[in-house]
């Protein structure tokens, strides 16, 4: 008899299954979750550093379509005549959008991704003409055009950047990423840019970071991946990177572009959603703190001393001058516009989540910090783990005026005949990131070869699992410096400024200015390396393949 029950039980749960199927759809989390700042004076114009949580935003990597950031922020240069910077202004006569709007997280185009984020740089010239993300690691296929592969010049020689992003150590939960942007005055300024009377500035726009194994510059954009973009449009000449300071007051978000859900519809029109689990670091007090100590700098924080001592003045510690920052404090507003997607044939069909029914930000006294806590009814910590999942069920509530809202719910009320409940991980699955070899030129001719590397190659098995390539080059023959348009006198003035560098500022001094609540996040350990005798003080190294092996 209790045979026959069970028999029953399974024909149905069958039956349900297969309806379930034909009534499910996947769809996709998405949009900005807000950081609002208080307002910061526009003479802090010189950049901005902040602290990161670093964490796996999803519990199990959902495949090629996700793709979401950290904390970051949009770095614009500041311009009274547009400061909007518009997508394609540049055809009107404005600036067009350009930013630096890198950080971490996990991107489609990650050849080796991993649910631990990566880092990248983000310099966007042009609407998107140009997107540079670190030492050969930009837009575009052919290695001969500088879409931005070559708009980013190494600059430590202690740490190498792979071609897919920097990465951190695997696993890291909670613990937070120093990092932030500093122009240096490593070349001139110039009236002339590819022998046409364009200028070029001398801002090298450098990325600092602040982490347990590594402190200090890592490398810049080139001021020519800016002013290279304005050549055809007269009225974009001097309001790039290159020449212009930073906006004070750029906005801080986290910036998820696709995060899958499967929806599904109940036999009464019931619309229901569940999300493949989102986690968020936790404390032992039950709280997430996913930014801290976000700073604006004016010149005095270090490009003033560096100048001083390019021009023969006493060595530049690299230490950030305290009367150069400014660090921001954190409006009490809520800010989530996360929303569930769903396309049908070319329309999106877009609702918000009720962010606040879960989430509300957390009384800790800290003014400097961006912190959550939880409802615990809806929510699930784990605090052995260290990590909060967000709810998973959700259901589509529409109010007057035909708008909607997504809206948290228990399992227990989420209509059985929908089979979300019995979703697996890899029914979230959106299938396999290319894991195609990064490769670099291998021409005699090119940038790569010719003069070429100094020593290699090395090799490296990074924490991705996969096996990072690099050679050791003097700084001035590394390939971005075959794109920078500066003449030999140019560069050889160049790696003496770079050696002066390299003698005086070493991976574990001090820079930034130290977080105001958190522990250092770790590098992976296999991107920290060691000159080579004899090439210690004015080499780097430089990634020329990665690939699984």
């Amino acid at each position: 008899m209790v045979r026959k029950k069970h028999l029953v039980v399974l024909f149905v749960s069958a039956a349900v299954l297969v309806q379930a199927e034909n009534r499910q759809r996947m769809i996709s989390l998405g949009g900005y979750l807000r950081c609002p700042l208080e307002k910061v004076p526009e003479t802090f114009d010189a950049g901005y550093a902040m602290y990161s949580t670093i964490w796996p935003l999803v519990e199990t990597h959902p495949g090629k379509s996700y793709q979401s950031g950290l904390v970051g922020t949009w770095l614009r240069p500041q311009n009274d005549d547009n400061p909007r910077m518009t997508v394609g202004s540049e055809k009107t006569g404005g600036i067009g959008y350009t930013t630096i709007e890198g950080g971490s997280g996990v991107w489609r185009h990650n050849h080796f991704p991993t649910k631990t984020p990566k880092f990248q740089m983000g310099g966007v010239a042009l609407s998107f003409k140009g997107i540079a993300n670190g030492p050969g690691f930009g837009k575009g296929r052919d290695w001969n055009r500088d879409q931005g592969k070559y708009g980013v010049a190494q600059l430590s020689p202690w740490i190498v950047f792979p071609l897919d992003g920097l990465n951190f150590k695997q696993g890291e939960c909670g613990r937070v990423f120093g990092y932030g942007y500093h122009p240096l005055p490593l070349t001139p300024k110039k009236n002339v840019t590819d022998g046409r009377d364009v200028p070029t500035g001398n801002h090298s726009w450098t990325l600092f970071v602040n982490t347990r194994t590594f402190k200090g510059p890592i490398a810049f954009f080139t001021p020519y991946f800016w002013s290279r973009h304005t050549l055809e449009y007269p009225a974009l000449h001097g309001k790039y990177f290159d020449s212009r300071p930073s906006g004070s007051n750029s906005s801080v978000s986290i910036e998820t572009q696709f995060i899958p859900a499967v929806q599904a519809v109940d036999r009464k029109g019931g619309i229901y959603a569940r999300l493949a689990p989102v986690t968020f670091p936790l404390d032992a007090d039950g709280q997430s703190h996913l930014m801290t100590s976000r700073m604006n700098f004016s010149k005095a924080a270090l490009w003033d001393a560096v100048e001083a001592w390019f021009q023969g003045g006493p060595a530049a510690s690299g230490k950030f001058s305290p009367e150069g920052v400014y660090t921001a404090r954190i409006q009490d507003r809520n800010g989530c516009g996360w929303k569930f997607t769903e396309r049908r044939g070319g329309e999106k069909i877009q609702w918000p989540i009720a962010w606040d029914e879960f989430a509300q930000r957390a009384e800790t006294g800290d003014a400097y910090t961006l912190s959550f806590e939880w409802n615990r009814t809806l929510t699930q910590q784990d605090k052995r783990r260290g990590v909060v999942t967000l709810p998973e069920y959700y259901q589509l509530v529409m109010s007057g005026g035909n708008k909607g809202k997504w809206h948290p719910v228990a399992p227990g009320r989420v209509p059985a005949e929908t089979g979300l409940r019995q979703l697996r991980t890899e029914d979230f699955y959106t299938g396999k990131n290319p894991d195609a070899p990064w490769t670099t030129p291998e021409d005699s001719e090119s940038a790569w070869k010719n003069p070429g590397p100094a020593a290699g190659p090395f090799k490296a098995r990074l924490g991705d699992g996969s096996t990072l390539t690099y050679y050791w080059y003097k700084f001035r023959d590394q390939p971005a410096m075959h794109f920078a348009d500066l003449s030999d006198q140019e560069l050889d003035d160049l790696q003496l400024k770079i050696e002066l560098i390299h003698q005086h500022w070493k991976k574990d001094g001090e820079y930034l200015p130290a977080p105001k609540r958190g522990e250092l996040v770790e590098f992976d350990p296999a991107l920290l390396v060691t000159p080579p005798k004899g090439l210690e003080i004015g080499y780097v190294p430089i990634a020329v393949d990665q690939r699984f092996e």
